[in-house]
């Protein structure tokens, strides 16, 4: 019997395949599918795939492969939504979008933006634009800035919308004068044709974009504010026009209808320019990276555009300027102001192969330096491209608001129609029923409820920025104030994270020449911070490691390598005597009573040798320790280092509780344990050793100058590696939350108890339409009050 040939075809990149082992597995579990054909090709990493699309799904082949523990990559693009106007706007996108195989999108009605990972394999970016498309709004791919310089997204210029709040302010202040006239006794001041002629343009020209959301809304079978907005100034206007042409005698309701779309348009101009400050954080920071930069060039000096510049450039950096990328001293001595990037206001030296970054602010010397990161992959770019994710980030606190908002407009219509069916059945006024039924229409708003998380937490992540704390997410900031129990790593967290080597002691015949340089030659493999004290000190007495081979790390532990045809073992006394090693542990104890660490060299089942190290705790870190407690935090100590030389360094931080003798593997599952006895983990640590239980923590911290996979799995990085700016990211995450919680209480009070008072005849659909244009503005103007937040906390000098 011959099959049918598969309809459509598909090549998957997979990561993780080692073997042609792993490429046969994920081969033979695939054809057991039906309909499906797969060919592995391990050379380049992919699967090509002939399937029946009306027997499996692509997004089912992908889930096939990663249930394997294999991995199909994902990648994320940042797109700009146009026509967006209350947060059932955001909310439906984001459900749109999400509804397409292997998408995970956020849509940010502050930003304006949707952030969104996909599977391109299967989905192009493309297809994403006709998906919002199809959901009744326009959108386009946000360009990735080569520099730093590049201006991030920013919201829609607002000139038209100036001039159109203008032209309807002109045309419907004559309407306003006279309803103030009539509220004093007088008669109408002008003839029904003029009231017409003036509300028309308003309510169909001025008022077009609000017709335009409601038809893309209600054809997406869809309902937003602007669906809102045109049944109750539409209801008026017809109303009106109906009683002009008729030339009954009922009173027309012109000035409202055109009071409310200009009120509306003026509360949509008021609510983009505070958005625009909302990004203020950001657009201070890359305004401190100069445009043009003195660079040598032929053997002079010339000034270039800083965009030009290459890695390896050498520039110059005079007195008071500030620096163009990132760079080593080669020359000079000066002090510069970091304060921009880490938000530590001491100035810092920098002299011979000091590092210089982006944007911060040179003293009074002149530095020679060369570029070695320039455009996007200077720390400036990094900070920018991490703030800016964050900011279009979601916060768990604000899927309360999305849930309502997916309601609130089609409960709002059901609210007026009983207001219009109930005062007209108990009254019989069928203006009166209008009217109140308008006011109910006009006074809900969707928008504070949209408004009131996402512009607090970009106003927050961007002042964290300001100070020296970058937060990767909105989940993170919400989080950080809910930290009951910190663990803080010892080595680079508590203390200094520069090592240095105190004494060197070779055991007869061994001189401390030869014990020096086999441990150099074997700690030239190792990323531990001991390594780098222990090759500092060789580089200082002259002594250069030679070849090794068969190199092994034996994490927590030590390291094996052979010299020759000898083999080395450098670590713990702990682990060398569990190798059969005789140890002399009687000075071991006395040196690490004074806090420091002794490790041990061995060849042969001897002991070659001990190297002790020191590394002193950071001037802040027992200050910070006292702020915790006082904080009612639990704090912790987790170190691999031994228990005589942890007790040592939690006692003069001030911790009353410690681990030690973790392995890297087991810091995680130390933080697992409790977790399941209900507490709420934040871990500080600086490592590659830390990252595991950075990820397996509810908040995790990583010190700036530790290892770049720290900073990746960390949900906060700490720009000037100091204890006391955890102190100050859970305060900006309590007064953050503080500002998301009056925003939602504002947004939920302001309708519950607006739209009663409309349905009960209450509030006249002008000031309907004012109070609903206001609230927008209000919730915003709060969130911008937490750029007076300030760090609170600053480290002893």
């Amino acid at each position: 019997m011959v099959q049918p040939v598969p309809s459509q075809q598909v090549e998957l990149p997979i990561e993780g395949m080692t073997c042609a082992a792993c490429a046969t597995r994920i081969e033979r579990s695939l054809n057991h599918l039906p309909g499906v054909e797969a060919r592995i090709n391990i050379a380049t990493d992919t699967a090509n795939i002939l399937f029946d699309i009306n027997k499996i799904s692509p997004f089912e082949l992908v889930e096939a492969v990663e249930k394997l523990g294999y991995i199909v990559p994902r990648q994320t693009t940042l797109l700009s939504i146009f026509g967006m106007t209350c947060a059932t706007c955001s909310a439906r996108i984001e459900k749109s979008l999400n509804r397409m195989p292997g998408v995970i999108a956020q849509v940010n009605l502050a930003t304006e933006q949707a952030h969104v990972t996909f599977i391109p394999a299967l989905i192009k970016v493309d297809d994403l634009i006709c998906q919002v498309i199809k959901t009744g709004y326009e959108a386009q791919e946000v360009a990735v800035p080569e520099s730093a310089l590049e201006k991030p997204h920013q919201p829609p210029p607002y000139r038209q919308d100036l001039i159109q709040f203008a032209a309807a302010a002109t045309l419907t202040l004559p309407l306003l004068v006279q309803m103030t006239s009539m509220f004093t006794g007088h008669i109408e001041m002008w003839p029904r044709w003029l009231q017409w002629l003036l509300a028309t343009p308003v309510q169909f020209w001025l008022g077009a974009r609000f017709y335009r959301g409601a038809w893309n809304a209600l054809r997406a079978r869809s309902a937003n504010m602007d669906v809102l907005i045109v049944l109750g100034t539409t209801m008026a206007y017809l109303f009106s026009t109906v009683v002009t042409l008729l030339g009954r005698g009922d009173h027309v309701y012109f000035e409202a209808s055109s009071s409310i779309i200009t009120l509306v348009l003026m509360g949509k101009l008021l609510e983009a320019r505070a958005k625009r400050k909302t990004s203020d954080a950001i657009k201070a920071i890359m305004k401190l990276q100069p445009d043009t930069a003195r660079v040598e060039q032929d053997g002079e000096i010339r000034d270039i555009e800083t965009s030009l510049i290459k890695v390896d450039d050498i520039f110059i950096v005079r007195p008071g300027e500030s620096i163009p990328v990132d760079g080593v001293v080669l020359s000079g001595h000066s002090t510069v102001n970091e304060s921009m990037l880490t938000g530590e206001s001491q100035p810092q030296l920098k002299e011979e192969n000091a590092k210089i970054f982006a944007a911060t602010l040179n003293g009074q010397g002149m530095l020679r330096c060369k570029a070695t990161r320039v455009g996007s992959h200077t720390a400036l770019a990094h900070i920018i491209r991490l703030v800016s994710e964050a900011q279009g980030s979601k916060a768990p606190i604000q899927h309360l608001a999305d849930r309502i908002s997916g309601i609130f407009v089609p409960a709002i219509v059901v609210i007026a129609a009983l207001t219009f069916f109930g005062w007209w059945f108990f009254s019989g006024d069928f203006t009166l029923a209008l009217i109140n039924a308008v006011a109910v229409l006009v006074i809900a708003c969707p928008c504070a409820l949209g408004l009131g998380t996402p512009t607090a937490i970009m106003v927050g992540i961007g002042r964290g920025a300001q100070s020296g704390i970058l937060i990767k997410n909105a989940e993170a900031l919400e989080r950080a104030q809910k930290i009951d129990t910190l663990v803080i790593d010892k080595t680079g967290t508590l203390t200094m994270g520069n090592p240095t080597v105190t004494a060197v002691l070779p055991e007869a015949p061994v001189t401390r020449h030869e014990l020096l340089k086999f441990a150099a030659t074997l700690e030239q493999g190792s990323e531990h911070p001991l390594s780098r004290a222990v090759l500092d000190e060789a580089t200082r007495v002259g002594i250069q490691p030679v070849q090794i081979h068969d190199f092994h790390a034996e994490p927590g532990k030590g390291v094996i390598a052979s010299i020759g045809d000898e083999t080395f073992w450098l670590g713990s006394l702990t682990w060398l005597e569990s190798l059969g090693v005789p140890v002399d542990f009687t000075q071991g104890k006395s040196l690490q009573n004074l806090g420091q660490t002794l490790i041990g060299l061995a060849s042969r089942g001897k002991m070659l040798g001990y190297l002790v190290i020191a590394d002193p705790l950071r001037p802040s870190s027992r200050l910070a320790v006292t702020k915790f407690h006082q904080m009612g935090l639990e704090v912790i100590m987790l170190t691999g280092d031994n228990s005589a030389t942890a007790k040592i360094i939690a006692r003069d931080s001030g911790i009353h509780q410690f681990i030690a003798d973790v392995l890297p593997q087991e810091k995680a599952s130390k933080i697992r344990e409790m977790q399941a006895l209900g507490k709420v983990v934040g871990m500080i640590g600086d490592g590659i050793n830390d990252a595991p239980a950075l990820a397996a923590a509810d908040v995790s911290f990583a010190i700036a100058t530790g290892s770049d996979i720290a900073m990746k799995t960390a949900d906060v990085t700490l720009m000037n590696s100091d204890l006391l700016t955890v102190l100050d990211a859970i305060e900006l995450s309590k007064a953050t939350l503080t500002k998301i919680k009056q925003n939602l209480f504002f947004a939920f009070i302001y309708n519950i108890l607006g739209i009663p008072l409309a349905a009960l005849g209450m509030l006249n659909p002008v000031v309907a339409g004012a109070t609903m244009a206001m609230s927008s503005v209000s919730v915003v103007s709060n969130s911008l009050l937490l750029r007076r937040w300030k760090a609170v906390v600053k480290s002893p000098h």
